[in-house]
């Protein structure tokens, strides 16, 4: 619950509003560019598990019939209501993916970016989210990665910055956002934009640290601050052990992104036997 009132915090400090729209359908496209939007049928309805600021599903909803957006914090869940106000094909749920808040088959898609590795038990909860989708139904997904295609160094600069991970995340909330912030300002920036000069240079800067955010506005740097250093709990995994829970929810014809982020994955639900 303490992670369920962090994320509460920072969506409603960061409701996305000062994202701009150009930037948006950018970010977007890194999760969803190997989502199998030709599969869906007409009118399909599906569900955004973990919708937070409802930042993905202002995208989503226009392209389907019925988007449910489930959240467990209250307080993100009226940022996302106020900013799909004038969707009506826009349903809301404040629930946590264990209370199963949805009708089991029912569902012709689904995903969850970013909001597994914050749960304890992430395969769990991955098979309860599996659950909902109707036989064949794609389901996309993304878990922080454990590096596992950067080199040992890449590694030790994550475990110091765990660490300062575990120190921030008890703060209480104005100076956790506080010190985010100035993380954001002190190191997000200036690496990121370092690599932005790097590009320009004709370098290859992709194994840069922080390198993915050298096209991306200081707003979205503060966002990924908080998100990464603010919150209790975190879990990180294999492209192997991300594939093994995906088997084992159900899912199959599993593809991952071969781009930043990482992993990002898409897999179908099983089809039962006739």
């Amino acid at each position: 619950m303490k992670t369920v009132s962090s994320f509460g915090d920072e969506w409603s400090r960061f409701d996305q509003e000062a994202l701009g729209d150009a930037e948006h359908a950018s970010l977007f496209d890194t999760y969803f560019r190997i989502f199998p939007w030709e599969s869906l049928p007409d009118g399909a309805r599906g569900f955004d598990m973990g919708c937070g600021s409802g930042r993905w599903a202002m995208l989503v909803a226009p392209k389907v019939g019925t988007l449910t957006c489930i959240d467990p914090s209250p307080a993100a869940l009226d940022v996302a209501r106020r900013k799909l106000a004038h969707r009506r094909n826009a349903v809301f749920v404040n629930a946590g993916v264990a209370d199963r808040p949805l009708p089991p088959d029912s569902q012709d898609f689904g995903y969850s970016l970013g909001v597994l590795h914050h749960i304890p038990n992430t395969a769990e909860a991955l098979r309860d989210c599996v659950r909902m989708l109707k036989p064949g139904a794609p389901f996309l997904v993304y878990l922080y990665y454990r590096f596992d295609n950067r080199p040992l160094w890449y590694v030790l600069v994550w475990r110091a910055s765990d660490l300062l991970r575990r120190a921030i995340c008890i703060l209480p909330a104005q100076a956790k956002s506080a010190v985010t912030d100035v993380i954001a300002a002190m190191v997000y920036l200036p690496l990121a934009r370092l690599s932005w000069l790097g590009e320009r240079l004709g370098l290859k800067v992709d194994r840069w640290l922080l390198s993915s955010y050298r096209n991306t506005s200081f707003y979205t740097m503060r966002t990924d601050s908080r998100d990464r250093f603010g919150t209790p709990l975190e879990q990180r995994f294999t492209r192997g052990e991300i594939t093994a829970m995906m088997q084992a929810a159900g899912l199959e014809e599993i593809r991952f992104s071969e781009s930043f982020p990482f992993w990002c994955a898409v897999g179908h639900k099983g089809r039962v036997a006739a």
